[in-house]
């Protein structure tokens, strides 16, 4: 009786204890592995990569509003329909396989208003030019092409088309609506964007093949520039340079720069080197009693330079450096010859994305005793009209070769016109959707493939904000309206940049999955060991109670 009484005693506290094992078994599965799993879990906000994708593909249109003005004896008697009408035509620029941009021009056709009329009926082009600027539509991207008839006087003879300061232009009619519409291409191209130019903005993704010469040597589109002044001086002892830097830069750089404001933002410093030599000892030629700096030679002279500016390590824009180096007494006069063996006219140089160089000589003292350091006033016209020039190339502002019978208006002291701002707004918005498109699609592909990484929901909001940005201003490009384009790509430029330089996505503050084994092994084996062995000794019991009737037999 004693016997059976500690056998069903046992058997109790068996089934007491396998009972025990399968709750914290039960509690460990049902409870503490999710709990655990949600706590520890990386958090990952959504982000939009279906629309990243279609950025990717840059389905881009640009339209380009035009107005054909007739004035009285030029319309062409084949017009398909009377005045006023509308025209569009459509061309499609290729990239790459996955990408094409279609350039729209939406024309209409009118005739002259009583003021536009009264506005031709000056004696010169550049009369005529200022006198309609008021009456044309004035919004950025658009052209304005009034056609004269063909023995007007107010172009010059021999002048088929003339291209003012702003964004209108004078066009002789032609006789026939063909020859019209030949300079009417001819004129888009010059002061819209053409396909060399939307090729330049999108370097980076078409093959080079494609590409002209010239076609990474711009700038790349960004937020601000910074601009650097520096006088090199390495003969302190020989020469006292004397420039007034700040009266030149507010008289010849700043309404340049007061017009590109709507590009980016800029700031001007400017400073003074002195003992800082080119790095490249020049040629001494006997015929002309000079020193030479062949083209060859030029690449190396910016590197010793650089190092002593020091303008670039702190900024965050990039930095556009303009050098005016007197020579030392030694190598006096110096000068810069091309790949021909020819002397530059300017006696200097560019370097494409850094700046320029010029090398301004200091005459010889009339009398070998004359007392040393050498006084030089130095001639900042002459200086600012080299260094503007290598700003328009540094921007892409260089004008093209044009047919014998354009003639295009000096821009003036602004340094460049109406027209030549809005080729430059045209390249930089597409290249900014391009970067937007770049910086997004590397983020996603950087996320997919690390998965630990946090996204949090401030990084997915710059995310959505780039995405809409872009979308907006391809909308934008789409309906003719280049302003509003621009700015939507520049903030489409600024939360793609905030979003992938977020510090919350460096992914070296994150352990590797190896670490992770060996830092959660020490806390789960302890726990889970006795949990495992209990459930082991469960399943044998129960195992040999389904033997035990068969050995009974």
């Amino acid at each position: 009786m004693a016997a059976a009484a500690a056998m069903v005693a046992d058997e109790a506290e068996r089934a007491r204890g396998r009972r025990a094992a399968l709750s914290f078994a039960a509690i460990a599965v049902v409870l503490g592995l999710p709990l655990w799993w949600r706590t520890t879990e990386t958090y990952r906000a959504a982000l939009p990569y279906a629309d990243i994708d279609g950025l990717g593909q840059l389905p881009l249109q640009l339209a380009v509003p035009v107005a054909v003005v007739f004035a009285p004896g030029s319309v062409p008697g084949d017009l398909p329909r009377p005045l006023p009408f509308r025209d569009v035509q459509e061309m499609e620029i290729s990239v790459n396989l996955r990408t094409s941009i279609t350039s729209r021009y939406e024309t209409v056709y009118r005739s002259t208003t009583a003021q536009e009329e009264a506005a031709l009926n000056v004696a010169t082009a550049q009369e005529a030019d200022a006198a309609l600027c008021p009456l044309q539509d004035a919004s950025l991207g658009s052209l304005t092409v009034y056609v004269v008839p063909e023995t007007s006087s107010v172009l010059p003879q021999g002048v088929s088309v003339y291209v003012g300061k702003h964004r209108s232009a004078l066009v002789r009619a032609g006789g026939n609506l063909a020859t019209l519409r030949t300079r009417l291409r001819q004129l888009t191209q010059v002061m819209s964007f053409a396909a060399s130019s939307i090729a330049t903005a999108l370097s980076d993704r078409m093959p080079d093949s494609q590409l002209g010469p010239d076609a990474r040597r711009h700038l790349k589109s960004s937020l601000g520039y910074e601009i650097t002044f520096s006088l090199l001086n390495p003969d302190p002892k020989s020469h006292d340079v004397d420039w007034d830097i700040e009266d030149a830069v507010n008289r010849y750089v700043q309404p340049v720069l007061d017009k590109l404001s709507l590009v980016a933002n800029f700031s001007v410093d400017s400073q003074i080197l002195y003992y800082a030599v080119l790095g490249v000892t020049p040629r001494f030629d006997k015929e002309t009693s000079s020193f030479i700096l062949s083209a060859h030679s030029l690449p190396h002279v910016i590197n010793p330079v650089e190092a002593r500016l020091g303008s670039s390590a702190a900024s965050l824009y990039p930095v556009l450096n303009f050098l005016l180096y007197v020579p030392e007494r030694s190598h006096s006069p110096l000068y810069i010859q091309d790949k021909d063996g020819a002397p530059v006219s300017t006696n200097a140089f560019h370097s494409p994305r850094w700046g320029g160089i010029m090398v301004y000589n200091v005459e010889a003292p009339g009398s070998p005793q004359a007392s040393l350091p050498l006084h030089v006033d130095v001639d900042m016209v002459r200086v600012m009209e080299v260094f503007l020039a290598q700003l328009r190339l540094l921007f892409g502002l260089s004008r093209e070769e044009l047919p014998p019978d354009f003639l295009l208006e000096s821009p003036g002291n602004e340094g460049l016109a109406d027209w030549e701002l809005d080729r430059l707004l045209w390249a930089h918005t597409v290249e900014n959707i391009a970067t937007v498109s770049t910086t997004l699609t590397s983020l996603a592909q950087l996320l997919d493939k690390i998965g630990n990484i946090v996204i949090k929901d401030d990084v997915a909001s710059e995310v959505y904000q780039a995405v809409a940005s872009a979308q907006s201003a391809m909308a934008e490009l789409a309906t003719g309206h280049l302003h509003s384009a621009f700015q939507a790509s520049k903030e489409a430029v600024t939360s793609s940049e905030r979003a992938f330089f977020d510090p919350s996505l460096l992914h070296l503050l994150y352990f590797p999955d190896d670490q992770k084994f060996a830092i959660y092994i020490p806390l789960f084996l302890p726990m889970a060991v006795p949990i495992l062995l209990s459930l082991a000794k469960i399943v044998r019991e129960a195992r040999q109670r389904k033997k035990e009737p068969t050995k009974m037999d």
